[in-house]
């Protein structure tokens, strides 16, 4: 919107860039172009403002499908006033002199007719479309539809306007179709997430059963080992049982032929002994039976005198003395006085 200023009843009006102004004095053109700034008297001036910046119109409206189902469509439709001359005289955008207010509500035309053009041509392309394929590719045909047809719509250029851009936001079913639609979506990505879930069992199961089978297989190594390991303890009890008995076996044999040959000696040693002493007794009594019976009979006296106990005093008769020295041989001692 221009800036209007007042001095001693004069107006001053100062646009900006992107504001075309078109000064009308007296029924001619005073002034005309963007960013324009004059001085004029409101009661001879006619003034409008024509905005030629790139302006944005967002529009949203209801369609049908071919099967006959509500969508709502978003778009957004860039355009721009290229001929302001002819849009001024199209359109009213005449502003008030004091203020520098539209007068009328010229985009709000502007904005009508982008919009009922846009949305014929939808119709159009919708009309003859399923839901499913508008949902999946709607997008792309309504914006080549609605492009095609603006740029092709007589009045647009007619009123100095062109299109720049024409953009699709969505295509949206109603609330309960969406719903439903969703519904398979999200069955087969549950089924996917079961299946993921039930695989994810599986390999769990899996993995449990070949741990059991290798603790089963540990298990059967450990008691096959274990078997060995009381085979092995029995062939080794064995094997000693066998090596103790061998060695006790070679240990009495070596007893006995020890014993036998302490036997031999013994008896040997005996049987020595025995004719040594049988010798010596037969010499014993070759001496005796040469020796005169009286020595015999002194040293058999003598013998028994060393076998008797001791005898501190011994009296004899003057006959038993007389008799004893008489059989030795000796004279009797004669009697004291």
């Amino acid at each position: 919107m221009a800036d209007i200023t007042r001095r001693y009843g004069w107006r001053h009006l100062r646009s900006a860039p992107t504001a075309h102004i078109r000064h009308h004095k007296r029924g001619k053109l005073a002034h005309d172009g963007p960013g324009v700034s004059f001085w004029y008297r409101s009661l001879t001036a006619a003034l409008s403002e024509v905005p030629v910046n790139d302006r944005e119109l967002a529009m949203a409206f209801h369609a049908r499908t071919a099967d006959f189902q509500d969508v709502t469509v978003q778009a957004t439709v860039t355009y721009r006033i290229s001929d302001p001359a002819q849009a001024a005289a199209r359109l009213d955008f005449s502003v008030d002199p004091d203020t520098g207010d539209w007068r009328g509500a010229p985009l709000e035309q502007i904005a009508t007719l982008l919009t009922e053009t846009a949305q014929q041509h939808t119709l159009d392309v919708l009309a003859r479309t399923p839901l499913a394929a508008a949902l999946m590719d709607g997008v792309a045909s309504v914006r080549e539809r609605v492009a095609t047809g603006l740029a092709a719509e007589p009045r647009l250029p007619a009123t100095g306007i062109d299109v720049v851009a024409v953009r699709v936001v969505a295509i949206r079913p109603e609330a309960e179709v969406e719903r439903a639609l969703r519904t398979p979506a999200r069955e087969q990505i549950q089924q996917e997430a079961d299946r993921a879930t039930y695989e994810r069992r599986a390999v769990a199961v899996e993995r449990e059963r070949t741990i059991a089978e290798n603790e089963l297989a540990s298990k059967i190594e450990l008691a096959r080992r274990e078997e060995q390991l009381v085979e092995q303890i029995g062939t080794n009890a064995r094997r000693q049982a066998e090596e103790k008995a061998a060695a006790d076996a070679v240990r009495t044999e070596a007893e006995a032929a020890r014993t036998v040959r302490l036997a031999r000696a013994e008896a040997a040693a005996a049987r020595d002994t025995g004719a040594a002493r049988a010798e010596a007794q037969a010499a014993w009594l070759r001496v005796h039976a040469e020796v005169d019976p009286s020595t015999l009979h002194a040293l058999a006296a003598t013998r028994l005198a060393e076998n008797l106990p001791r005898v501190d005093s011994l009296t004899l008769s003057p006959d038993v003395l007389t008799g004893l020295l008489a059989k030795l041989g000796r004279p009797a001692p004669e009697p004291r006085a």
